[in-house]
C-alpha cells in the first residue's frame, strides 16, 4: 500500500500494519510524540490498522484533537480506579472538555475533595501499569449482556437508546470495561501528569428530572511543568472569581430567603452599576437614540402576536393580581415588543426612519437553578436594550454603527482584547422554531455576512444558535473558569415588523415593512460587573471605581484638613470619602489597598501646612507629593479619557 505523510513524504509500505509501527518504520520523527493519527483526514488510534493506500497524519498533545483524546483517556483511569476503591459505584459518563475532562458517577455514599488523594493514588497505579487499552465492536445484545452483568445501569440505558443494528464498542484496560466511542490511546502509561480539580453535582443527561449524580473533573497533561502552570492559573483565576470576591469586596450578596438568581447590589455594586447606566445612556442619546420606559409585565396575548409565547416559552414568570381576577400577566424576558408598540403610535413616513429606541430594562427570565451562576446567569436582571427601526436600504450603516458603539464601550471597560465575535446562524435543523421562510434566511443571513466582512470582523460561524426571526452577531466572553457567555449582541430581524404589523410610508407614498435591528450597547449590567470583576481582580479602573479617592489624616490635628479635601473632592464630581478613624496609618493605608481603591491621600502637619498631598496610587510604589490642584488635574484626565492602567 502505498501511504502519503505530511510534507508529501511518500511510502510504500506492507498491508496490515499498525499505525504506529508505521510512524515507527516510516516517520520516526513522529513515533514518540504521536498518541493518535489522522487516516484521510478522520481519527484513528495508533493500534488501527491500515489495509490500503491513504494518507497519514500524527496527532500529538499540542493538537485540540491530541488533547481530547488524551483527556478522554485520563477520564476512564478516573473510572477505573473509582470502580476499584468504591465497588458499588454506577458509572455514567466521562467526556473530555476544554482544559480537561470529568465523570459523572452515582455513589452509595457522598465522596468529598478530601476523598481525591486516594483516587489519584490508584489512578497513579493504574497508569504505572501501563496497562494495554483494547477494543472490541460488538452487537449491541452482547453489550447489554456485558453491561448488566456489571450492573451498570446507566450504560444499559446508553446502549438500549441506540439504534437497533449499531455495534456498540467495549474498551478493555485491565480488569476494566468501558462503553464508549473513543478515541483512546494506546496504553494507560503514556498518560505522564493528571490533577483532579473538582467535584460537582449533575443531573444524568442534564435533566432537572433525573437523579442528581456527583461529578469529579480533573485536567491531564503530557508534561508536569505544563499542568503545573495550568493549575497555577487555576488558582488565581479562583481569586479573581466574581462570585467569591465581588461578596469579599462588598460588590453583591445573595439572601436564600429571597431566592436563587436574585442577587442584592450593594453600594459597591449598585455604584459601578449607575456609571455604567448613565455611560450608556448618555452615549446612545448622543447616538439618537429616543429613552423609552415601558411596562414590566403585558397579558399573554401581547407576547402571542409575534410569537414570543413560543419562542420564550419557557422563561415567562406569569403573575396574577392578588384580589382574584382571572387576569394573568408574563413578566417581560425582552423589552422588544413594546418598543414594536411605541413605533406603531402614529402613522411613520420615511422621514421618521431610522426610528431608534433604546431602555435600561429591568428583565425576567425563569433560568434553571442550575444554571445559576452569581452575576452572569439571573433571574432578574438590568440590560441595555435598544431597537433601530429602519428602511432595508439602510441596514448596513445602521447595523454597523450599532456595531462601532458597542465595540467603543468595550474598549471604554478595557475588554476589547478579551472578546471574540460569533456570527449565529439559522441552519437546517429545527426549522419549525424559526419565523420567516428560507428565501428570507438566505436574504438575511447574506447580507448579516457581507456587512461583517465588509467591517473587518473576526467571526466564527455557528449553526442553529440565530434568534427565531433572524441571525444575529453574539459578542463573546469567557469568565475565568472559561465558560463563554454573550456580553453584547445585535441581530437582523426581518420576520416581526410583519408580525406586529409595523409600516412606513415611502418616499414614493407606498406602504413598507421596516427592518429591525435589535441591538445592546453594554449588554447586561450584571454580566458585565462579573466580568469587569473577574477582569481586573476588583481594581476597577478609575472612572469606574466605586470609591475613587480617599483621603487619611495622619493626626488628628489634620483631621479637618482631610475632611475638606474629602469634600472638596467631591464637590468636583469625583468619588471621595476621608478615614478619620483613630487608627495607625499603616492600617488605613492596608485597608484602602484591600478595598482596591486607586488612590489615597495622605495629610499630615506638613502636607496640610504646604497645602499638598501625598499620593499614594496602585499605579506608582512610592508616594509623590502633589499640590492639590496638580492632583485633581490627574484624576480629571483620567476619569474623562477613561484611562485603563495596569494594576
Amino acid at each position: 500500500m502505498i501511504l502519503t505523510f505530511p510534507g508529501g513524504l511518500v511510502s510504500e509500505a506492507e498491508n496490515g500494519l499498525k499505525i504506529s509501527d508505521v510512524f515507527k518504520n516510516y516517520l520516526p520523527s513522529a513515533y514518540k510524540t504521536a498518541i493518535a493519527a489522522r487516516v484521510d483526514g478522520k481519527i484513528a488510534e495508533l493500534s488501527d490498522v491500515l489495509t490500503s493506500d491513504c494518507s497519514v497524519a500524527p496527532i500529538t498533545f499540542s493538537d485540540e484533537d491530541g488533547k481530547n483524546i488524551y483527556r478522554h483517556t485520563c477520564a476512564h483511569v478516573l473510572a477505573m480506579a473509582v470502580k476499584h476503591i468504591y465497588p458499588t459505584v454506577k458509572l455514567a459518563l466521562g467526556p473530555a472538555i476544554e482544559n480537561g475532562f470529568y465523570y459523572d458517577f452515582e455513589f452509595k455514599t457522598p465522596i468529598s475533595r478530601e476523598d481525591f488523594q486516594k483516587i489519584e493514588a490508584e489512578m497513579r497505579k493504574i497508569i504505572k501499569a501501563n496497562l494495554p487499552i483494547t477494543k472490541k465492536a460488538v452487537p449491541k445484545k452482547e453489550a447489554l449482556a456485558v453491561m448488566k452483568s456489571f450492573d451498570e445501569d446507566y450504560k444499559v440505558q446508553i446502549i438500549e437508546s441506540m439504534p437497533k443494528n449499531e455495534r456498540a464498542v467495549l474498551y478493555r484496560q485491565g480488569d476494566f470495561t468501558e462503553l464508549c466511542k473513543g478515541p483512546h490511546l494506546v496504553s494507560t502509561g503514556k498518560i505522564k501528569a493528571f490533577k483532579l480539580t473538582g467535584l460537582a453535582g449533575a443531573y444524568w443527561q442534564g435533566n432537572e428530572n433525573n437523579k442528581m449524580l456527583t461529578r469529579i473533573y480533573g485536567t491531564a497533561f503530557d508534561k508536569k511543568s505544563e499542568l503545573d502552570a495550568y493549575l497555577a492559573r487555576l488558582e488565581e483565576a479562583k481569586k479573581r472569581d466574581h462570585n467569591k470576591l465581588g461578596r469579599e469586596l462588598g460588590y453583591f450578596m445573595t439572601d436564600a430567603g429571597i431566592g436563587q438568581g436574585l442577587p442584592i447590589l450593594l453600594p459597591k455594586g449598585a455604584k459601578v452599576m449607575q456609571i455604567l447606566q448613565r455611560y450608556v445612556e448618555d452615549t446612545e442619546e448622543k447616538q439618537g437614540y429616543r429613552l423609552t420606559k415601558t411596562p414590566y409585565m403585558a397579558k399573554p396575548e401581547f407576547y402571542k402576536a409575534g410569537g414570543y409565547d413560543g419562542y420564550c416559552k419557557d422563561s415567562f414568570f406569569s403573575v396574577k393580581g392578588a384580589k382574584g381576577e382571572d387576569e394573568a400577566f408574563f413578566l417581560r424576558p425582552m423589552t422588544c415588543p413594546f418598543q414594536y408598540a411605541i413605533f406603531n403610535n402614529g402613522l411613520k413616513s420615511y422621514r421618521d426612519l431610522p426610528a431608534k429606541y433604546a431602555e435600561t430594562s429591568t428583565l425576567f427570565r425563569d433560568e434553571d437553578s442550575g444554571e445559576m451562576h452569581g452575576l452572569i446567569r439571573l433571574r432578574q436582571f438590568t440590560i441595555s436594550e435598544g431597537h433601530i427601526i429602519c428602511a432595508p436600504s439602510d441596514v448596513e450603516i445602521e447595523f454597523g454603527k450599532a456595531l462601532s458603539m458597542a465595540v467603543d464601550m468595550l474598549k471604554a471597560v478595557g475588554l476589547e482584547d478579551d472578546v471574540t465575535y460569533r456570527f449565529a446562524r439559522r441552519g437546517t435543523a429545527a426549522k419549525d422554531k424559526y419565523a420567516g421562510t428560507d428565501k428570507q434566511w438566505a436574504a438575511a443571513e447574506k447580507e448579516m455576512k457581507r456587512i461583517l466582512d465588509d467591517f473587518g470582523v473576526v467571526y466564527s460561524e455557528t449553526y442553529g444558535e440565530a434568534a427565531f426571526y433572524g441571525p444575529k452577531l453574539d459578542v463573546q466572553m469567557k469568565n475565568v473558569h472559561g465558560k463563554e457567555d454573550t456580553l453584547v449582541t445585535i441581530q437582523l430581524d426581518m420576520c416581526l415588523a410583519e408580525r406586529f404589523d409595523m409600516s412606513y410610508v415611502t418616499e414614493s407614498g407606498e406602504k413598507a415593512r421596516p427592518y429591525i435591528i435589535h441591538r445592546t450597547s453594554m449588554g447586561c449590567y450584571e454580566r458585565m460587573l462579573a466580568m469587569l470583576i473577574e477582569k481586573y481582580a476588583g481594581a476597577m479602573p478609575v472612572w469606574l471605581s466605586p470609591t475613587q479617592v480617599r483621603v487619611l489624616s495622619l493626626t488628628d490635628r489634620t483631621g479637618v484638613a482631610a475632611a475638606e479635601i474629602a469634600e472638596k473632592l467631591t464637590n468636583m464630581g469625583f468619588r471621595a470619602e476621608a478615614d478619620l478613624r483613630s487608627e495607625k496609618l499603616g492600617y488605613k493605608i492596608r485597608s484602602a489597598g484591600v478595598e482596591k481603591i486607586p488612590y489615597v491621600l495622605v495629610i499630615g502637619d506638613k502636607e496640610a501646612e504646604r497645602g499638598t498631598v501625598s499620593v499614594r496610587s496602585r499605579y506608582d510604589e512610592v508616594p509623590k507629593e502633589m499640590t492639590f490642584e496638580d492632583f485633581a488635574t490627574k484624576l480629571y484626565y483620567d476619569v474623562k479619557n477613561k484611562v485603563i492602567r495596569e494594576k
